[in-house]
């Protein structure tokens, strides 16, 4: 059997395993990167021979590496050729990010003015075909230590490309780079609801899904769910949301070939009808800062979050509907699948490949759990002493995790914990990374890669 007929059967596998719709399927190309964590926020690229191994300092597997200016978070998105990134840059010596445990979280003092830019390059070669500057001028709110001022990853539906810099504005050019609409939603806070005077910056990326934008803005003050035409920028709809800030990215998914949208929150988890923005179900009692992105397979929205009281994980079936919250000591019920109480990452979004759920901690803790049941596969650590912000990915029988040091873990999928390698990409690394063409894109924080065989 040649290794093109092992992978074609391998995507047919993972398309069945992920289920989102006959629809939503058809939809797919699997050399585009369109959003956060590619198609339906699910961090997996199917048809893709990624590289095991890499030495950055010897090139070796480095197809192109070129320097980002600025701070920024936000991952690449690509379609066919062109690939885009966004960046805050200062117009003084730009500070130095703080990562790892024990930081604090006290906001970092007033910066000078910034420049919101968004890089198109060539894919291929990292050449930049165009930049544009969204928005000058001091931030409007302050930022953690580990955070940036740009941290929302672009979108791209290969008509348009959408980038959100939260206070700064929302910003949709075409594909040579001309600035087609703007939205201004005023000043939207983020940080945690218990501490008033805490900004630790804006981290909710759009989402572009037949020809609409999405926007989750859970802040302090009037947080809502809205739509809005990716053509004209004319708003749809807006929900209204009484919830906590939360740094979550919303995902899309089908139920009975109908459209809708998976929400994280603290006090309202929940799903939305992605024509009128009408609340479809909502569920009660996750961590209090909600980070991770909602993500599908099997039927079921998976959700994580962790921090106060709550670090649960929850099998959602795509069917839900009204309010489908867990009573005391219940770890089921007819919509809740399976869930835990306690063990969900802070930070990382969760992945499924194949027939398992993995989790890693922002500790360096992976779980590995069957996604149908909930059963616990293992629990192991990566690393010794490194923190996780970034979300894993995974192609071609690899799923890759990073680190905030920049320590990359090249895991087996399947329920026996095997490391194949480690690669280090001798920076920070806070964004995850994207997939296209056997081709792994890291944003580190000085530069971005292309790494392949």
């Amino acid at each position: 059997m040649t290794s093109r007929v092992v992978l074609f059967i391998l995507s047919i596998i993972l398309l069945s395993a992920c289920e989102v719709s006959a629809q939503s399927i058809s939809e797919i190309n699997s050399n585009q990167w369109p959003g956060y964590r590619g198609y339906y926020g699910s961090g997996v690229s199917l048809n893709s021979e990624t590289p095991l191994s890499w030495d950055i300092d010897n090139s070796t597997n480095i197809k192109w590496k070129r320097d980002i200016p600025g701070l920024s978070h936000s991952s690449p998105v690509i379609w066919d050729d062109k690939l885009f990134i966004t960046a805050a840059v200062s117009s003084e010596k730009q500070s130095e990010l703080k990562v790892g445990r024990g930081i604090g979280s006290a906001p970092v003092p007033d910066e000078p003015v910034h420049e919101w830019k968004i890089f198109c390059l060539n894919k291929n070669t990292g050449e930049t075909l165009w930049e544009q500057t969204a928005h000058t001028g001091v931030p409007k709110q302050k930022r953690h230590p580990k955070s940036t001022h740009a941290n929302a990853t672009p979108a791209t539906d290969g008509n348009y490309v959408v980038a959100f810099f939260a206070s700064e504005g929302l910003y949709c050019y075409d594909m040579s780079g001309n600035l087609v609409w703007k939205k201004d939603f005023g000043i939207l806070v983020s940080g945690p609801f218990d501490a008033r005077t805490f900004e630790w910056g804006f981290a909710s990326s759009p989402i572009i899904h037949n020809g609409v934008v999405i926007v989750q803005c859970d802040v302090k003050g009037d947080s809502f769910l809205a739509a809005f035409d990716v053509k004209t920028g004319k708003e749809i709809w807006r929900t209204t949301r009484e919830d906590h800030p939360a740094w979550s990215t919303p995902t899309i998914y089908y139920y009975n070939n109908i459209p809708r949208i998976a929400i994280n929150g603290f006090k309202h988890i929940g799903g939305y009808d992605f024509k009128t923005g009408k609340e479809v179900w909502n569920l009660k009692g996750g961590g209090d800062i909600p980070v991770p992105t909602p993500i599908i397979a099997h039927d079921m929205i998976f959700i994580n979050n962790a921090h106060g009281r709550w670090s649960p994980i929850y099998a959602i079936k795509t069917g839900a509907e009204g309010d489908i919250s867990l009573k005391k000591e219940e770890l089921s019920n007819d919509y809740v699948v399976w869930s835990i109480s306690r063990g969900a990452s802070y930070l990382p979004s969760s992945m499924v490949y194949g027939d398992y759920l993995y989790n890693c901690r922002d500790s360096g803790t992976l779980s590995c759990f069957n996604a149908v049941t909930g059963e616990l596969m293992y629990k192991e650590k990566l690393g010794k002493n490194s923190g996780f912000s970034a979300s894993p990915v995974a192609s071609n029988g690899k799923l890759y995790f990073t680190s905030e040091k920049g320590e990359v873990f090249v895991v087996k999928p399947g329920e026996e914990f095997t490391v194949l390698a480690e690669n280090s990409m001798n920076d920070i690394c806070m964004a995850t990374p994207a997939i296209s063409e056997n081709v792994l894109f890291y944003r580190t924080h000085h530069s971005l890669m292309a790494i392949s065989e």
